[in-house]
């Protein structure tokens, strides 16, 4: 009998194109071979004891995929790709905020299962399940339109036209940034992945919280330069490809970060 994992993939993979993701395929994929390039000995182990000779990145999508489903297994894990506060200018103000948020979010179900992968007593398979989310979460985590305003749903009621192309400001920054450039996601991770010691070490230091505060203040500059119905062509690509690129690098190296202290 084939495990569930396999069942619910092979059904999405067939309506995929349906959907809007959160840096879309190739995006979450970047960010998960990026995180695996920097895995330490000891988290290489203990994750191929979960996933076999499985990469993050084949995994790193599963979360959205998902969304597919219609048992309504997976309906309770909707809100947890995102945190919606209004624009903050510290991090304090933003913090207290983020604490303060009622229900399950990005921020509470990263913390959350990160626990539990590090729990001994979690099953293999929530275990495994968990330690899936965590990868997809952190890749949400990098997406700036994924710390947005929740009167906009992130960016998704903003309507916006590139290269002629009617959208919205949330799935221009899933995908069509990204996809633009023309790379294989194992490509664009070799081309990205190129920081020294020190500069990893940089990247990857602080907290969960301060990590969100940074895409928050990516998301708000974001808004800033982007008004509905703005039609958006070379110029935008232009001016925000090294904030795509930054967020995929940052993505995966704090991804690993993450990886590495759990194991």
């Amino acid at each position: 009998m084939k495990s569930i994992y396999s069942k619910i993939l092979l059904l999405l993979l067939v309506s995929v194109s349906a959907y809007s993701y959160a840096w879309g395929l190739t995006g979450h994929r970047i960010i998960a071979e990026i995180g695996e390039n920097h895995l330490s000995g000891k988290a290489k182990r203990e994750i191929k004891k979960i996933f076999g000779n499985e990469r993050l990145a084949y995994w790193a999508n599963w979360p959205d995929f998902i969304k597919s489903d219609t048992t309504g297994v997976w309906k309770k894990t909707a809100d947890w790709h995102y945190v919606n506060i209004d624009p903050q200018t510290d991090f304090k103000s933003f913090e207290e905020k983020l604490i303060a948020q009622a229900g399950t979010s990005l921020y509470t179900q990263i913390k959350t299962l990160s626990s539990q992968i590090k729990d001994v007593k979690t099953s293999a398979k929530d275990r495994k399940i968990a330690l899936i989310f965590v990868i997809h979460m952190m890749g949400d985590l990098a997406q700036p339109m994924h710390t947005g305003r929740s009167e906009d749903l992130g960016g998704n009621k903003i309507n916006l036209t590139y290269f002629g192309e009617k959208t919205n400001l949330h799935s221009l920054w899933d995908g069509k940034l990204i996809d633009s450039q023309k790379y294989s996601y194992t490509e664009y991770a070799k081309i990205l992945d190129i920081k020294s010691k020190d500069e990893v070490k940089h990247i990857q230091s602080g907290t969960l919280e301060n990590w969100l505060y940074d895409s928050h203040q990516i998301a708000n500059k974001i808004y800033a330069q982007t008004p509905a119905d703005s039609k958006l062509a070379y110029d935008y690509q232009y001016k925000f490809n090294a904030t795509v690129e930054r967020q995929l690098l940052y993505g995966g190296l704090r991804l690993a970060k993450l990886l590495n202290d759990l194991f």
